[in-house]
């Protein structure tokens, strides 16, 4: 007796038919699942037998032996048990101890939100034992270049890494002049994330930093032009938290002084922005856009990002380097997708070496594993919901403090956009009576989780000391005065899709509290 084997056994005063899914145990039993009764037992498939519970039985009583099931079928068996379980442990783990928020209780700023898909996806990729990119990587690619309604779409390890994929890109030979060479310069800011600029200073390229406005936290386009000069090759700039830049200022610009736009769009995945007309979703919009999957992230992956593209050629450079900087593109197990795998000739390589071994870039590895798309793709369903709430979430903060404009600085979408928020910034105005040290810190006793705007001035970190010690490295147009502000004065909440109503509530109650208590200017 082995597993898979077909039996007849009479249940309950009835003719049954059975598959074995066990092998027999030291009392002598095996667990056993049943077959449809209008099943043809010569031609079985996955829907003629009943997966949702296995039956142990004596192996003894298991007497009229019909046939066995092929190994592939009883896989599948094995697996629909397995994913089913999934589930069932999703729901005691994760469903039935989920509480009810009571003060007291934390109220993190952003984490991950999934339901029992994401679990029953990550087992099943788990089962194949495929360690690297696979078929949820391509479904997963697949799935969100359609979303974004993109031709081409590349995941890497982590938002970071898609960001330095996106500057690399830039660098290739491939792209003759239009490349970005050691020295040249490329617009940002400076109030962001470290990794939307650390790729063009690793390179040796010279970022060129402008302010920002205290409405959209975003690039003040008056100051582009004033930035412009004859060693200008891009502008990399990141859409703050969820709120688009204004996108037709900075294409019209970039188009104008032909320069490469790069969109960090790793926390605004969703926002979209009317281009003549058509709402477009960010990232999609300049020639390279990038996005990040860690658990504050509008989805996760746990760790993961993307980098994507309308540009073929781009696209072939990302890809490049995120394998091992290889000139070959064949999918991984694939060979000879050219057809030209030992007829070419590469550099200074003898004739005929081995297409599969050539690189044109210095490249990395910075590939996903499957099991992390997997966990993307059930995560993409829910990019549209997560929205939502998120953009519920910000407006109920924004109307429950907007009576607060004398001391806050309010957040302002900008204009033509709409965004996904990714949080809730918040300034505190030069006349306000108190700090911003003074209310996060009164927040974070209330065990209420706040964050900085990033770096707040990325040049005033440990990072640039040697840099700005020198003055060499990098540039700065006019002053930074808001960034500066920013660095001083400004924090910001959560409002992803964890975050309930009475949660929501509970931070605005204790906003009212710690105003009432600071100042008498409020009746």
């Amino acid at each position: 007796m082995k597993r898979g084997d077909i039996y007849e056994i009479s249940w309950k005063g009835e003719i049954q038919f059975i598959i074995v899914v066990s092998e027999v145990d030291e009392e002598g039993e095996v667990l056993v699942n049943f077959i449809d009764q209008e099943a043809n037992i010569n031609d079985l498939t996955l829907k003629d037998i009943k997966t949702d519970k296995s039956y142990p039985f004596n192996s003894e009583r298991l007497e009229r032996k019909l046939g066995e099931i092929e190994l592939v079928l009883l896989e599948q068996v094995l697996r629909e048990q397995i994913l089913l379980q999934t589930k069932n442990h999703y729901q005691v783990k994760h469903q039935l101890t989920k509480k009810n928020f009571k003060i007291g209780d934390r109220i993190n700023y952003a984490g991950r939100v999934f339901d029992e898909n994401e679990l029953i996806n990550l087992v099943d990729s788990s089962l194949d034992f495929w360690l690297t990119s696979g078929e949820y990587t391509d479904e997963f690619e697949h799935k969100l270049g359609k979303f974004l309604n993109i031709r081409y779409c590349t995941v890497t390890n982590s938002g970071s890494s898609a960001n330095m994929l996106a500057f690399m890109a830039l660098t290739s030979p491939k792209l003759g002049d239009k490349r970005i060479f050691k020295g040249d310069e490329v617009i940002t800011v400076a109030a962001s994330f470290p990794t939307t600029v650390a790729p063009i200073i690793q390179y040796g390229a010279v970022p060129v930093f402008v302010d920002i406005d205290l409405e959209t936290y975003n690039i003040k386009i008056n100051l582009l032009e004033a930035a412009i000069s004859k060693k200008t090759k891009a502008v990399m700039i990141a859409h703050t938290l969820g709120n688009p830049f204004n996108l037709k200022a900075v294409k019209d610009f970039c188009d104008k002084y032909n320069l490469w736009l790069i969109e960090d769009n790793c926390d605004a995945l969703g926002s979209q922005y009317l281009v003549d007309g058509e709402w477009k979703y960010t990232g999609t919009i300049g020639h390279i856009g990038t996005s990040s999957f860690y658990p504050p992230h509008h989805i996760t992956m746990g760790e993961g990002g993307a980098v994507y593209t309308n540009n073929a050629l781009l696209n072939r450079i990302v890809r490049s380097l995120r394998d091992w900087g290889r000139d070959c593109w064949c999918l991984s197990g694939c060979d000879n997708t050219c057809m030209k795998r030992f007829s070419q000739k590469f550099g200074e390589l003898p004739k005929g070496y081995d297409h599969k071994y050539i690189y044109s870039h210095f490249g990395y590895n910075l590939k996903i594993t499957d099991m992390q798309a997997a966990v993307g793709c059930a995560q993409l369903e829910k990019i549209e919901s997560f929205k939502k709430i998120r953009n519920e979430n910000w407006k109920r903060l924004y109307n429950g403090l907007k009576r607060y404009e004398q001391f806050f600085y309010m957040p302002c979408a900008t204009k033509f956009s709409d965004p996904s928020w990714f949080g809730f910034l918040l300034t505190i105005r030069e006349e306000t009576p108190f700090s911003r040290e003074d209310i996060v810190n009164f927040l974070e006793s209330k065990r209420i989780q706040t964050r900085m705007l990033f770096a707040g001035n990325l040049i005033k970190q440990p990072c640039f000391d040697e840099m700005r010690k020198s003055q060499e490295g990098y540039r700065v147009v006019g002053d930074l005065t808001n960034t500066d502000y920013v660095l001083t004065n400004t924090f910001w909440l959560g409002v992803y899709p964890g975050l309930d109503n009475e949660m929501i509530d509970y931070i605005i109650e204790q906003i009212h509290n710690f105003c009432l208590s600071s100042t008498s200017i409020i009746n």
